[in-house]
């Protein structure tokens, strides 16, 4: 029994720092994919491959007991698989599970395109066909990977990463989940709980792209920068500032007056600098040169590095664009919507061949 997978990576359209404080998000789910192949041991043993290598364990009703600590790298992967196996709540056979790694820009650095989430993703419905559960996928992944980062972020790469598309996505509340998981009934929760508040998009009538600063960033320490500078009040204020813009961003998506769209992006990208210094100076360029081009852009995510997400009018100025942002030495991707996770007919032959040198 094996199955071979893939899911998009993501970028936020819209409402960064506002969905963790009840506002809505506009999430686009992107390519490239990330591909994952998995498939069932005779015996209970855990084996999961990555790039940085492999780690072993023992498949158990509460979780994985993993023969060894879990390195960093393995962080994510190993919080779905033990939460995959709390859901199912008793005894299971073993599998072998392979995730290709995220995409990478010059340097070898993370493009921030929501690896983490894609990977996590991936390995819960990886495991749920193993175990043939029929747990919800989502509601797992927004489970683990909400652990996995110590309860920050909002969601909305996982979301995207499942789902695909343009989503319009507000934050689902795991805390209730993650109290079961750990005491009991999990299944059971997962099942009864509330549905995620997501929602599909029309296609983009506009075309996108996206640049890359160079630069990494970490979304937890930028949240709780942001977080410790602002009261409750503060917050409220900013969500409402903040709906308002993205409605007008998300009316602009589906194309007619690229004016008045252009100046929903910039209001967007404003109202986040009124958090801290979220904005680099590379930012600051790649921001300034889609503005010589007639485009339109802004930040994707928690900023402080990362990159940017551009908007065209037409696939011939952003082609036009993105000659110039790689002259001036930015890394640029001209962007796709994707489809969400999705069952794949061929299998990633380089992920076979990790599974089978650790069988």
């Amino acid at each position: 029994m094996e199955r071979a997978l893939s899911a998009p990576g993501k970028l936020f359209v819209s409402g960064e720092y506002a969905v963790l404080w009840g506002g809505v998000a506009r999430v686009a789910a992107v390519a490239p994919r990330t591909a994952a192949f998995v498939r069932r041991r005779a015996d209970a043993r855990v084996h999961v491959c990555l790039e940085e290598g492999t780690l072993k364990g023992s498949a158990t009703p509460k979780g994985v007991r993993w023969d060894g600590a879990v390195p960093a790298g393995f962080a994510f992967v190993a919080r779905t698989l033990d939460e995959a196996l709390r859901a199912h709540g008793r005894q299971s056979v073993g599998f072998e599970l392979a995730v290709a790694p995220s995409a990478v820009g010059p340097g070898g650095l993370k493009l921030g395109m929501g690896g983490s989430a894609c990977a996590t993703v991936l390995a819960a419905d990886a495991v749920r066909f193993i175990l043939e559960e029929r747990f919800d996928t989502l509601k797992l992944a927004l489970v683990a990977h909400a652990l996995g980062q110590g309860g920050k972020g909002s969601g909305g790469d996982v979301a995207a990463s499942f789902a695909g598309g343009v989503l319009r996505y507000r934050r689902y509340e795991v805390a209730g989940l993650a109290a079961t998981s750990n005491a009991g009934g999990f299944r059971a929760a997962l099942m009864e709980s509330p549905a995620v508040d997501v929602w599909r998009l029309p296609s983009p009538k506009v075309a996108l792209a996206y640049a890359f600063t160079g630069e990494s960033a970490s979304t937890r320490v930028l949240i709780s920068q942001v977080e410790a500078r602002m009261d409750e009040a503060a917050r409220q204020a900013f969500v409402a500032r903040s709906d308002a813009v993205g409605h007008e961003l998300e009316s602009g998506l589906s194309g007619g007056d690229f004016r008045a769209f252009k100046e929903a992006v910039t209001a967007q990208q404003a109202l986040l600098q009124e958090l801290g210094p979220t904005e680099t100076e590379a930012m600051r360029r790649i921001l300034a040169i889609a503005a010589s081009y007639g485009c339109a852009g802004k930040q994707s995510g928690a900023g402080g590095g990362d990159g940017c997400i551009l908007f065209a009018p037409n696939p011939e100025t952003r082609a036009e664009l993105m000659k110039g942002l790689e002259a001036r030495g930015f890394h640029s991707m001209m962007l796709e919507v994707e489809p969400g996770l999705r069952g794949e007919a061929q299998v990633d032959l380089r992920l076979r061949a990790w599974l089978d040198a650790h069988a």
